[in-house]
């Protein structure tokens, strides 16, 4: 009795036929697959939208670099003094031929036009200051050694950062946590002119493990690149550990790790599968900046480690009121910056699904 009563054919006192059993079996076998097999794959609309949203962001970095471009050139040219105004005992007809040897003397229209132009084509024109060499000249012997530094700092930075955020998060107020984080307020705290020596002391003049200063292309080859990096690595070690530190408590506490979790995943793979994604899109945004900034902005490093990059060489030509060179360090530091916020968008689309592109 209680089996009919669970029948809802005989609740209502009526009997299926086996036509209709036949209409119900045809039906189910008709249906389409399950919707979250074909939902898995990409759908077009998705990596159209993804591909217009690349395209039309690329294209804005023109206009941006065209302003960039353009305000920074009068700025320079209405701020107060010149190029030659510093130089003494030098009669006025030898300034006006310096002027005119430099297409200064012409109105500012003219010139921000053949700078332009000459900018289009690569060319950032000759140094005011450093007579021998032009602007692309110096450039390329000091910058690809500012990159190598700060693409080499900028790597330990991420990965003992990472560790030490996560690692903090895991042991929350134990010794790891409070070691790690201790560690971060001292690369925080200590300036880099104070780092610098003290590494050079322990590890290069006590240990000897490490040459005092110079370059790869010297006598010590590689290990020269240990201790500038370690030292210009550390402040953005301690802001990457932090941020990771915040973020990835913030993340474990979200539902959808304490599902994983109870699907019986291990510790390891609920971190690496569903923590890091989300827990990295702070340090991502992070990076963006900071990547520009280890490059051009190392000036204490590399004068502390006689390292010929391009920091020195930036520094001089604000001092020295260096037209071109001022130009190119601005037009060098807004690329780098558009560009590398160009990535980090893209590549918070693949950390976080949630972002649409529109």
């Amino acid at each position: 009795m209680g089996a009919k009563a669970r029948s809802p054919w005989l609740l209502f006192g009526m009997k299926p036929s086996r036509g209709v059993l036949a209409t119900g079996v045809a039906s189910l076998r008709a249906l389409p697959e399950p919707i979250r097999i074909r939902a898995a794959k990409p759908m077009p609309e998705e990596k159209d939208t993804m591909t217009k949203f690349i395209i039309r962001r690329f294209l804005s970095l023109i206009p941006t670099m065209f302003v960039i471009i353009t305000l920074s050139f009068f700025l320079i040219r209405f701020a107060p003094g010149g190029p030659f105004s510093g130089e003494k005992n030098l009669p006025e007809q030898v300034i006006q031929n310096m002027l005119k040897k430099y297409h200064m003397d012409e109105p500012l229209g003219k010139q921000y036009l053949r700078y332009f132009g000459d900018v289009l084509r690569g060319d950032f024109g000759p140094s005011l200051r450093y007579k021998d060499s032009t602007v692309n000249e110096l450039i390329n012997r000091a910058f690809p050694v500012s990159i190598v530094l700060g693409s080499t700092a900028l790597v330990i930075a991420c990965v003992l950062g990472i560790l030490a955020g996560i690692t903090s998060a895991l042991k929350q107020n134990k010794w790891q946590d409070y070691s790690a984080m201790a560690l971060a307020v001292v690369g925080i705290s200590v300036p880099l002119f104070v780092i610098g020596p003290l590494l050079q002391l322990a590890f290069a003049m006590k240990l000897k493990v490490f040459p005092v200063a110079g370059w790869i292309n010297g006598r010590a080859g590689m290990a020269a690149i240990v201790l500038p990096a370690i030292t210009l690595a550390l402040p953005y070690f301690a802001y990457i550990a932090r941020l990771s530190r915040a973020s990835i408590l913030e993340v474990l506490r979200a539902d959808y790790v304490r599902t994983a979790r109870a699907k019986g995943l291990t510790e390891s793979v609920v971190i690496a599968k569903h923590v890091l994604k989300g827990a990295l899109l702070p340090v991502v945004s992070f990076l963006g900046p900071s990547f520009a900034g280890i490059i051009t902005g190392s000036l204490v490093v590399e004068s502390t480690f006689a390292i010929p990059g391009v920091g020195r060489i930036f520094v001089q030509s604000a001092l020295n009121r260096d037209y071109p060179l001022i130009m190119a360090e601005v037009i060098i530091l807004s690329l780098l910056l558009v560009m590398l916020n160009f990535v980090v968008d893209i590549v918070y689309g693949f950390l976080d699904p949630r972002i649409a592109y529109k």
